[in-house]
């Protein structure tokens, strides 16, 4: 049940393994792989150039312990090659993601499609499921939202993140609980008109920190029209994404613009430029590698005024300046949400799962995978990842079962 990445996976896996079963993919909207088709801007980021799978545990808020063994069974390097052995080649960028070399998703989507037609599997979309119970002789009766009924040996849900508890209600009929569903990799409303007016600017290397909790990360940043956005806010909000929820989304971070610098080597870069270029403009000198708007704006935020020279730089502005650059604070107000790459943490709790086969502790024959479990990542491919890993798991175990 899900016509996802996890879903589509584990019905190939399955149907390879054992081509004598009947497999079908249900899936309740007019289309599959809808997820695929939108994600990395139509890219599709397949996975990440991680190989190590201590270090590609370690990229997951949520569910890296318990996929650590799974990612000895499958994990980015046999994603390539499943993928290049169909035809498609990934391309690696230099920061480690990877996209179909077509750089389209729709490179993916007809993959996987091909691949699950010429395996045997069934493909039938507008098929939502209202209900679902264990048969009397084993095995589980579907009771389907456009009526009738399907009846099937094993089972397994991929239905995607749960973005309300009501999502996760097939998992619950079957005796299974529900970790509470929360958004994770969202953005920081932050409503200030200076802010504002530097839309589109970006810094290459940042830190975030979110005061009064032990968050604290490194990355990219991006300022948009809403607030902060890019890389490094996106890690913060998958590793805070329980206790930014707790908080309302209301909350102050604060922003080192170069993490690279101390402090006291940032007060010695300032004092040599009050004392080698005393007449230059401070506005029109700014600190690499923070382009020039954004330098303006921190020095006007510290306190000093337009058109004022190094030489003229007092002690307390020099120290106002020197913590405007490796503190600003900012009062967070709320997230914001890509409405079709939403992901969610939460979902069924990972003890209720045997990780060697992705089957339910709980019910034979049952099965699981993707963001329906309390599973998720890093932003660049990491989603992605345990979606292929977890469908290609339960697959192989539901072929041999």
């Amino acid at each position: 049940m899900g016509g996802g990445a996890a879903g589509f996976f584990a019905a190939i896996a399955c149907a390879e393994f054992c081509p004598a079963a009947r497999v079908m993919v249900l899936e309740q909207s007019p289309r599959f792989l809808a997820k695929v088709r939108i994600s990395g801007g139509g890219r599709c980021n397949v996975t990440h150039a991680c190989f190590d799978p201590k270090e590609l545990s370690n990229r997951y808020p949520r569910g890296g312990r318990a996929l650590l063994g799974a990612f000895y069974q499958f994990q980015p390097r046999d994603t390539a090659a499943w993928f290049a052995a169909r035809g498609v080649a990934l391309k690696t960028e230099p920061d480690g993601r990877m996209f179909p070399s077509t750089n389209s998703s729709a490179t993916i989507v007809e993959c996987l499609l091909d691949a699950a037609r010429k395996a045997g599997v069934e493909l039938r979309t507008n098929h939502g499921v209202a209900a679902v119970a264990r048969g009397v002789e084993g095995g589980y009766k579907l009771g389907l939202a456009s009526g009738g009924s399907l009846d099937c040996d094993r089972l397994m849900l991929a239905t995607g993140g749960c973005r309300g508890a009501s999502a996760g209600h097939l998992a619950c009929a079957l005796g299974h609980t529900l970790e509470l569903p929360v958004p994770s990799l969202f953005t920081f409303r932050v409503s200030l008109p200076w802010l504002r007016q530097l839309a589109g600017v970006s810094v290459p290397d940042t830190e975030i920190s979110v005061v009064g909790e032990a968050l604290k990360e490194p990355g990219p940043l991006l300022i948009t029209h809403e607030g902060l956005s890019g890389p490094v806010v996106l890690r913060v909000s998958a590793w805070g994404a329980r206790a930014l929820h707790a908080l309302d989304y209301r909350f102050t971070i604060r922003v080192n613009w170069l993490p690279s610098c101390g402090h006291e080597s940032l007060a010695r870069e300032i004092e040599h430029r009050r004392q080698s270029q005393p007449a230059r403009f401070i506005t029109n000198l700014p600190m690499a590698p923070l382009p020039g708007r954004l330098w303006e704006q921190l020095v006007f935020q510290s306190g000093i005024k337009p058109g004022t020279r190094w030489a003229e730089l007092s002690r307390p502005s020099q120290h106002q300046l020197v913590q405007q650059l490796l503190a600003t604070e900012f009062q967070v107000s709320g997230k914001s949400l890509n409405r079709d790459e939403f992901v969610t943490c939460g979902g069924v709790p990972l003890k209720e799962v045997n990780f060697k086969t992705m089957e339910s502790r709980l019910c034979p024959g049952l099965y699981f995978g993707g963001e329906l479990l309390d599973i998720d990542g890093l932003t660049g491919g990491f989603n992605f990842q345990a979606a292929w890993t977890t469908g290609w798991l339960a697959g192989q175990a539901m072929g041999k079962s």
